[in-house]
């Protein structure tokens, strides 16, 4: 056994850890002693483990926080929120900021509410993921205001140049082309695009990205390919009415603003007695965890979750450290992941 503060830690749970973390029970007992010769990314390797098996971390291995950290995020039944969430949390975790998650829930605490609660905390910066900087409808006089206040903030998913901050975005305009340029090598010639609402960043780009795909790559005129987009909400119902009208409109492909509105997609096909991928293709957009296991594995565009992830929270912790990073967007390049949702124009 090995003593740790006033805990025990037996052979058997030492060897559950090694193996967890890939090291040797000697570098987990060394850890576990707070004594010195393991570098430090073995150090967090072992503490990982420890939490991920669920055993309670040794008193003298609990870090003092260097400070605060709040996370703004919209509600978290989409999975790529939580997905983006989770990694954003263990990079503040590995540089000793403790991440305070504030979730907008319809009908609950607003944008501006969360951040006064923050700012009263104390937190050291926020990072905001696919907030009301996003809308462009929105004032965003209310990040100056913050930045008055000295809080630094950086923003995912959604570039405004009336805001003076780090941004980190996926291209969703490479990301669409990659969509219809797949399907079209498939032989589809009546693509549709079933997205959110006009006035958000990220929608404008998926739309002028999707646009500029069928006009080129299937000789479309502007308003034949404005027509083949339908607006709706980022859900499985959104996606299960846009689906409809675009299946009314003759599309035997359909690419969606998200992962869960393809799932309604794929029910709406369904529904009508039609088959998927057989009759007809769709394509998600994230790569939400666990969206490979649907029936069929969903075809889909990967967002770059933990590259984007780490690179806000880099850009923030430079701020936060005096040192003011590149007030511009950092483009992030998605990827597709064909699976089993495409195939064949069946016409």
């Amino acid at each position: 056994m090995v003593a740790i503060g006033s805990g025990i830690v037996t052979t058997a749970r030492l060897s559950d850890i090694a193996a967890q973390a890939g090291v040797s029970e000697a570098t987990v007992s060394r850890v576990l002693n707070g004594k010195a010769g393991v570098s430090a990314t073995t150090r967090q390797t072992v503490l990982a483990a420890l939490d991920v098996l669920g055993y309670e971390r040794p008193t003298r291995l609990r870090q003092r926080s260097a400070g605060l950290i709040g996370l703004i995020t919209p509600e978290l039944s989409n999975p790529i929120f939580p997905a983006l969430a989770q990694v954003i949390e263990q990079v503040l975790s590995r540089h000793g900021f403790t991440p305070v998650l504030c979730t907008q829930t319809p009908g609950g605490s607003t944008e501006d509410e969360l951040v006064e609660m923050l700012v009263e905390r104390g937190v050291a910066g926020i990072v905001f993921v696919s907030g009301l900087h996003a809308d462009t409808t929105a004032d965003h006089d209310r990040y100056a205001k913050l930045t008055g206040r000295q809080v630094p903030f950086v923003l995912i998913n959604g570039f405004s140049e009336r805001i003076a901050a780090p941004f980190i975005s996926p291209d969703d305009r490479a990301a669409m082309w990659m969509a219809v340029q797949h399907l079209t090598e498939l032989g589809h010639e009546r693509i549709g695009l079933a997205v959110g609402q006009k006035r958000y960043v990220p929608v404008l780009r998926k739309i002028e990205g999707f646009t500029a795909a069928v006009q080129q790559l299937l000789g479309r005129t502007p308003e034949e390919a404005a027509d083949l987009v339908h607006h709706t909400l980022f859900s499985v119902e959104g996606g299960h009415a846009a689906a409809g009208a675009l299946l009314d409109k003759g599309c035997t492909a359909i690419v969606c603003g998200s992962d869960m509105m393809a799932l309604g997609a794929i029910r709406a096909v369904r529904q009508r007695g039609l088959s998927v991928p057989q009759d007809v293709s769709v394509v998600g957009f994230d790569d939400s965890p666990l969206i490979a296991f649907t029936e069929p594995p969903l075809t889909t565009i990967r967002q770059p979750v933990e590259a984007m992830a780490t690179a806000a929270v880099d850009a923030l912790l430079e701020e936060v450290g005096g040192n003011a990073g590149q007030r511009s967007e950092f483009m992030f390049q998605p990827e597709l992941v064909m699976r089993g949702s495409t195939g064949a124009n069946p016409r």
